[in-house]
């Protein structure tokens, strides 16, 4: 039902993309901590597992022995896929015995994707490969990737939602994108983003530095 890709530019920033054919992906898939790292919990979905990964990164562990703390033991784990990646691009992957249908995962460089219900498993490389062979903003390159997934097949059926969100320096998501129900909604997403980007950095100078930050001219807002 899911397929997402989970990445880093190198240089501190971790983001994921994830499309579904269920509504509001985003909400339960994405996880993401400024300084550590980010996660996916999708399939049959326990949000709490992308928590749980992360708070393995950040008490030291890496992203392969994070993983192994919480798929060992589990109860229900054979129902989850997850990924987990730390800033320096190292990445581990886990699908249980019970994904579904078509599921497939696999790490890259600075990249790892994972994927369910899928047309088949080279969607999932596909997204890597786009990913890998990308430039620019670290949110461009996720949304590509995400495409190139798209017109490799995609999922068996229609995807509905999507979500991007990228974490940096500061201490929130300064990208958050969802679209929640949408007959193209990578499209859709693409559209979000090339509204978002050019104000994203705007956004964070307005939390730091409130007289420094530009005004776009909406009313109370003249300056």
């Amino acid at each position: 039902m899911t397929f997402s890709v989970l990445a880093t530019d190198g240089r501190g920033a971790v983001g994921v993309a994830v499309s579904s054919s269920s509504p509001a992906v985003a909400a339960r898939c994405v996880h993401l901590r400024p300084g550590v790292g980010g996660a996916a919990s999708q399939n049959v979905t326990d949000p709490r597992l992308g928590t749980a990964l992360l708070d393995g990164l950040e008490r030291g562990a890496d992203p392969q022995a994070a993983l192994d703390g919480v798929v060992e033991g589990r109860d229900l784990v054979e129902h989850r896929q997850l990924t987990v990646l730390d800033l320096h691009g190292k990445a581990a992957a886990y699908s249980g015995a019970r994904s579904l249908g078509v599921h497939h995962h696999r790490v890259g460089t600075d990249v790892v994707v994972a994927g369910n219900m899928l047309a088949g498993t080279h969607v999932v490389d596909a997204v890597v490969e786009a990913f890998e062979a990308s430039s620019g903003e670290l949110e461009e390159r996720l949304v590509t990737a995400m495409a190139a997934g798209l017109a490799a097949g995609g999922e068996a059926g229609p995807l509905h939602s999507a979500g991007l969100a990228v974490v940096r320096s500061v201490p929130w998501r300064e990208t958050d994108l969802r679209v929640d129900w949408h007959d193209e909604p990578i499209a859709e997403l693409r559209r979000l983003l090339d509204v978002w980007l050019p104000q994203r950095d705007d956004y964070v100078t307005r939390a730091i530095d409130p007289a420094a930050a530009p005004s776009y001219g909406v009313p109370g807002d003249e300056r």
